[in-house]
């Protein structure tokens, strides 16, 4: 994140990416847990996007997708999103939740840095 704040490893990330239908969702989602880049990814189909793309104001039906993962893994998911993804300028936001359940942390770091 930013070289001005020590990375620490084990802080849960929520990363948000928007797709096109529910499809592209379910095959990102996939790649995201096989890859143990995230240990859950949440899909919510039917948000409505309004926009500006190249000087024009677009409304788009979109799918939101909602991945947990940790820190350390913010390079790869967000390299592997932009790879993947099938938008020209995919969003890709993470944010950290200031708290979360002790036991729900836990297994989304022992997921993520699983070896199976």
């Amino acid at each position: 994140m930013s070289e001005n704040f020590p990375v620490n490893h084990s802080k849960l990330l929520v990363v948000l990416t928007s797709l096109p239908d529910a499809e592209a969702a379910k095959a990102l989602a996939r790649g995201l847990i096989v890859g143990n880049l995230a240990a859950c990814v949440q899909i919510t189909d039917g948000i409505q996007s309004i926009y500006r793309w190249e000087g024009k104001v677009c409304e788009e039906r979109e799918v939101l997708l909602s991945a947990k993962t940790t820190e350390s893994k913010w390079l790869e998911i967000s390299a592997f999103i932009k790879n993947t993804h099938p938008y020209d300028l995919p969003e890709i936001l993470a944010f950290s939740p200031e708290q979360y359940e002790e036991q729900y942390g836990k297994w989304v770091e022992s997921e993520v840095n699983s070896k199976l």
